[in-house]
């Protein structure tokens, strides 16, 4: 593949919190891989993260340097990829502004994933309006790169729909192609549950994994995962659907025939809980521990992990000033322009 037919690829995640399993398993494995064969572009997306965080603004920054080094222990290399932050590319918040003037205030209250996220922050009709717009910023940081796919969960795909909208919307306004449509790459896992099996995993719901937690941190995790609540003695029979521990074998443990094999005979009984979670707790500890020793070797030199990051926002500014450039002059908005 050259370079002048590979994809783009734009990715990222808010700066809330460090990265989880949930996140390993829905896109970060996809953009290890993609970086060798795509021009990847990986946001860390600190300003949508301050839509919803206002008065905690310090806990987003601080965790810019967190997300960055779970993104290079769990094996993305900058040299392959561009690892950027979003509050540092201004073009990211003008090219927004231009495109809010496509979308009416009902499309962005009808996009559904918003409507789950305001519907979980309890925001009901007092919704900030950053967070509203949210998709439109989303939409900006995805055409700034022109990028062509965009690893995301399921619960994304409304977002790349009205970004797509976006995109067509203003093409069709200044009758030429300016922006790139994208497509959704979806894992093979969507989603993960919470060790809780009531939500998707998530570090503010406190049912998740970090992929920096301690060997007894995995094991406390695993020990306290939902199973199946009629499973009373070892001799039932289990059920497998919705339980939490042979969801998280199907995501992590590659030997799909041992996994078959213990599902079968969790169903049949004979089969307790503490057996199938000893089993996926020695798969974890395998997972997570080789990403934590790497993490621990880039937390020892921080400076150069700010290196990589300016160096990776600086040559971002450049394609997104010239997507912007782009943009304004197909609006007529390039006064000064040679």
């Amino acid at each position: 593949m050259t370079l002048a037919n590979r994809p783009t690829i734009l990715t990222g995640d808010r700066t809330t919190g460090p990265l989880h399993l949930g996140h390993y398993i829905g896109s970060l494995r996809t953009r290890v891989q993609m970086q060798h064969e795509a021009t990847q572009f990986l946001l860390l997306a600190d300003t949508q993260a301050l839509t919803d965080n206002v008065g905690r603004h310090q806990k987003v920054t601080e965790n810019v340097l967190e997300v960055a080094l779970d993104y290079l222990a769990v094996g993305i290399d900058p040299a392959l990829t561009t690892i950027l932050i979003q509050s540092q590319v201004p073009e990211l918040a003008e090219l927004s502004q231009y495109l809010l003037n496509l979308v009416t205030v009902a499309r962005l209250e009808r996009n559904p994933t918003i409507k789950e996220e305001i519907r979980l922050r309890g925001f009901e009709r007092d919704i900030p309006a950053g967070f509203l717009t949210y998709p439109v910023s989303q939409a900006a940081d995805i055409t700034a790169f022109k990028a062509t796919h965009v690893p995301v969960g399921d619960d994304q795909l409304p977002m790349i729909e009205q970004t797509n909208e976006l995109v067509r919307k203003f093409n069709n306004t200044v009758e030429r192609e300016v922006l790139v449509e994208c497509e959704a790459v979806l894992s093979s896992v969507t989603r993960l549950p919470g060790i809780d099996g009531k939500a998707k995993m998530s570090k503010s719901l406190g049912n998740a994994i970090t992929l920096g937690a301690t060997p007894d941190e995995i094991t406390r995790a695993v020990n306290n995962m939902y199973t199946d609540p009629q499973h009373l003695r070892v001799s039932d029979p289990g059920r497998v659907e919705g339980n939490v521990v042979f969801a998280f074998l199907d995501a992590f443990e590659p030997d799909v025939a041992k996994v078959d094999e213990l599902k079968a005979h969790y169903r049949r009984g004979g089969l307790g809980d503490s057996v199938v979670k000893r089993v996926l707790n020695e798969r974890l500890q395998t997972l997570i521990e080789p990403i934590r020793a790497r993490r621990s070797e880039y937390e020892a030199d921080r400076a150069e992990v700010l290196a990589i990051l300016k160096r990776g926002t600086e040559h971002a500014r450049e394609v997104a000033a010239a997507t912007l450039a782009d943009v304004k002059g197909a609006l007529g908005l390039s006064y000064f322009a040679q």
